[in-house]
């Protein structure tokens, strides 16, 4: 499994609630994003840097991702590509977007994007929290738990 992180718009709080995951875990951690993300030392936690547009960073990660790898994002058509791929999706606050709710997601973003449109404020969402970051950090435990497969390395005695 890889951990793949739409990184332009993802708070530094889940970073490094991520980098000390993949770290402890020795899971390959890859950062996708269009603007400069400075290096760390961990030779778990590399980044890509993608061209500028809308959607370049998206669009790279669903070329990379395959079945079994995590993909912490925001982005709910992203999430959706990913999920088609029998990847995961994790939002920064710690939803889980299964096969089960994607659509369900996708349906209430839309309703939401129409509303803006026709120029009916809906707000945004809160700032984002400890609370938030905590949340995150259980349900990546979590899944971790459940789908991070024990690497085949052999035992030394």
């Amino acid at each position: 499994m890889k951990i793949y992180i739409d990184a332009d718009a993802c708070p530094n709080m889940v970073k490094e609630v991520l980098f000390r995951a993949a770290i402890k875990n020795e899971i390959d951690l890859i950062l996708v994003a269009n603007q400069y993300i400075a290096p760390n030392s961990s030779p778990y936690i590399n980044s890509i840097l993608v061209g500028a547009g809308d959607d370049v960073a998206d669009m790279k990660i669903v070329e990379l991702c395959i079945a079994g790898d995590l993909v912490i994002t925001a982005d709910i058509p992203l999430a959706d590509h990913v999920v088609k791929k029998k990847a995961y999706a994790l939002n920064p606050r710690g939803e889980l977007y299964t096969v089960d709710n994607i659509k369900q997601n996708l349906a209430m973003r839309d309703f939401m994007t129409q509303l803006r449109d026709t120029g009916v404020e809906t707000g945004g969402p809160s700032p984002f929290s400890q609370k938030d970051k905590h949340k995150f950090a259980n349900s990546l435990d979590r899944f971790l738990m459940r789908y991070n497969k024990p690497s085949s390395k052999i035992a030394k005695h």
